[in-house]
């Protein structure tokens, strides 16, 4: 009986010990690369689509025609003191691909099944890569469903680039601040490839190629990130603060001494039915 009980023990040492192994290579981080670190935009980029040109109608988006007419739309009500079809006022979040114009901040987290891109200001970002397919009753969001691949392009055993491609969105969303819209369909397909510049670790790559309902063709840009040398972070809560103001389809501002003031010239008041009118 003790060599039985001898045995068993040291059968189930070995396989506390085989499946800390198992656990450990699955865990084998130098096989990944070394995303760590904060990253930011590069000093003077602004929040535009496409990094090398102006925002709105210098980005030369290949817009068909009823989605030209959106954009030019948006721009002449931003003139005007709207927001056109920028969202963002409200606090709602810019939503894929547009989130990967970092605004903030941004951590990457890369473990063997997924990998989390941390943002200040909305829910981490999954990056499915254990070989999952695209679920077929998932739940549409603003950020939808990414499925990634990691590829080893030198072949030196160790990953360095990211391939992915997300889908399931639901929307409004758009590009960047201009309003630069797409399709009310949500059929968004976004396909990423992103890694490290082979020249400088500290500087990172993003190709991004969107096709969508509202181009004509796939539109393909390259965003740039940069490692900073800063472990520092700050809580961005949009909705502190925010002096915008929604009131069915019209947008106010809230004054500095707390009073709700007109954002466009000439601006009637909000429907106050539900309100007790002052007598004059």
């Amino acid at each position: 009986m003790a060599f039985c009980r001898t045995a068993i023990g040291a059968g189930t040492l070995a396989a506390a010990l085989s499946i800390t192994l198992v656990g450990a290579l699955a865990h084998d981080e130098t096989k990944y690369p070394d995303w760590s670190g904060q990253w930011r935009r590069p000093p003077g980029v602004g929040v535009q689509w496409d990094e090398t040109k102006p925002l709105g109608l210098g980005q030369k988006a290949p817009l068909t025609p009823e989605y030209q007419a959106k954009l030019e739309g948006s721009l002449k009500d931003q003139l005007d003191g709207g927001q056109g079809l920028d969202n963002r006022i409200t606090c709602m979040t810019n939503g894929m691909p547009r989130i990967m114009t970092f605004i903030r901040p941004v951590e990457f987290i890369v473990l063997p099944n997924v990998t989390y891109i941390h943002y200040e200001n909305i829910m981490p970002r999954r990056i499915y890569t254990d070989g999952r397919d695209f679920p077929k009753d998932e739940e549409p969001t603003f950020i939808g469903y990414s499925i990634g691949k990691w590829i080893d392009q030198d072949g030196d055993g160790r990953y360095d680039l990211l391939e992915i491609e997300t889908r399931n969105f639901k929307g409004p969303r758009t590009l960047e601040a201009s309003g630069l819209p797409l399709h009310t369909d949500n059929e968004t397909i976004v396909k990423e490839r992103i890694y490290l510049d082979k020249a400088n670790k500290d500087v990172m790559r993003n190709e991004i190629t969107v096709i969508d309902h509202a181009f004509t063709a796939p539109w393909t840009v390259t965003k740039t990130y940069l490692r900073v040398p800063n472990d520092k972070w700050y809580e961005d809560i949009c909705a502190e603060n925010n002096n915008h103001i929604i009131i069915g389809k019209e947008n106010y501002f809230l004054s500095g001494d707390g009073y709700l003031m007109p954002a466009r010239k000439d601006q009637t008041p909000p429907d106050l039915r539900y309100f007790k009118q002052s007598r004059k």
